[in-house]
């Protein structure tokens, strides 16, 4: 469940007696001016409040927590937008606000509101961009309208984008820097290239071009490092030009063609 954040209400000076009732776990209560306050800016519109001669203030917490319960679809959404695409002038963009803007590339801004009731349809949008407009822009507009239709609420939002503009979107520095890693960084020597080095032949400078097709595992090695490390192991059993053994990291069994510098062939027993 997600925080809240400074909402204010004012309420009966009657119910102040009722202190003691109250079921909540705000991070701050005050009580000034017949004023409730809890804490922090994350609610993009507050509810209709219930109130009669009768009612307590547990009530209005009950009310309360119903309507944070409704919003966790809308906040969902804008998490996952944060996390995943590039947004502009924001550290931590704020999730009262159901508007986005994410950074398409090439100087383009494309703006999104998403509904507060249906968080995953289809979004309003609009693009911003140099003037006087560049293709880039005018191409991303003409692919909005045209694929529009495409737009499916049992995809991701930051998926649905990239599906309707046909292409994928930039993303934010640190995730660009960890996907990277995962990547190009081989699981042996812990190097994104090999040596630069005359006695690797062709392989000297490579990159990692083996992967591990265990989806769980999906770790990447430089070939001749994964050969080395097979080539260490007892276990490990050579049929004509190919090593058949275990994956360092999950186990599963793996084969590499050695003496080839074309990139080898993953198999999978």
């Amino acid at each position: 469940m997600r925080g809240i954040s400074k909402v204010f209400f004012v309420l009966p000076e009657s119910l102040l007696g009722d202190r003691g009732n109250w079921m909540g776990t705000a991070k701050e209560i005050r009580w000034r001016f017949n004023v409730f306050q809890l804490s922090d800016f994350d609610v993009p519109y507050m509810f209709t409040l219930e109130w009669s001669t009768s009612s307590r203030l547990k009530d209005l917490m009950y009310q309360f927590q119903k309507h944070l319960d409704y919003l966790q679809e809308f906040w969902s959404v804008l998490d996952d937008i944060d996390k995943s695409l590039c947004i502009v002038d924001a550290k931590q963009p704020s999730r009262a606000s159901a508007i986005r803007r994410i950074h398409a590339g090439n100087d383009c801004i494309l703006i999104v509101h998403i509904d507060f009731k249906d968080p995953k349809s289809l979004p309003e949008c609009r693009f911003i961009g140099p003037v006087p407009p560049a293709t880039h822009m005018n191409s991303l507009h003409m692919l909005w309208r045209r694929n529009s239709k495409k737009w499916s609420k049992e995809r991701p939002f930051p998926e649905n984008l990239e599906c309707i503009l046909g292409t994928e979107l930039p993303k934010p520095l640190g995730l660009q820097e960890e996907e990277n890693q995962q990547q190009v960084e081989c699981g042996i020597c812990y190097a994104q290239f090999l040596p630069t080095d005359e006695e690797l032949g062709a392989r000297s400078g490579t990159q990692t071009d083996y992967t591990c097709e265990n989806i769980s595992c999906n770790k990447s090695f430089h070939s001749l490092c994964l050969t080395d490390w097979l080539r260490s192991i007892t276990t490990t059993r050579q049929s004509f030009d190919v090593l058949f053994g275990n994956c360092p990291y999950c186990s599963d069994p793996v084969a590499v063609k050695i003496n080839n510098h074309l990139k080898p062939n993953l198999l999978i027993s």
